[in-house]
């Protein structure tokens, strides 16, 4: 009963660190695809590039959007996929 305990209490204390980690595919993403952005809605907006995330067993296209920097001046910096020792790992996009 206290090895059940214990196996429990780890697996909720290791939970979070689990949830941080990055996905590592084999298979590269495929090219970007092209998007017309439209008008910018307002002077302060930023385009946002659209970007392949993996989703399950398959790339997916998420859109890119027009969107507002948390502060002014601040530029995008788009989310990428980066080759690593025979895998591609997702590097997140931020503002900078």
């Amino acid at each position: 009963m206290k090895k059940i305990a214990f196996a429990i209490l780890l697996s909720i204390a290791m939970a979070p660190v689990a949830s941080l980690a990055q996905v590592s595919i084999r298979v590269g993403p495929p090219p970007n695809v092209y998007e017309r952005r439209g008008p910018r809605p307002d002077r302060g907006s930023v385009w946002v590039n659209g970007y392949h995330r993996y989703d399950n067993d398959h790339y997916a296209w998420t859109p890119g959007r027009w969107d507002h920097p948390p502060r002014e001046h601040q530029r995008w910096v788009q989310n990428r996929w980066q080759h690593k020792r025979g895998t591609w790992v997702m590097v997140d996009g931020h503002w900078r």
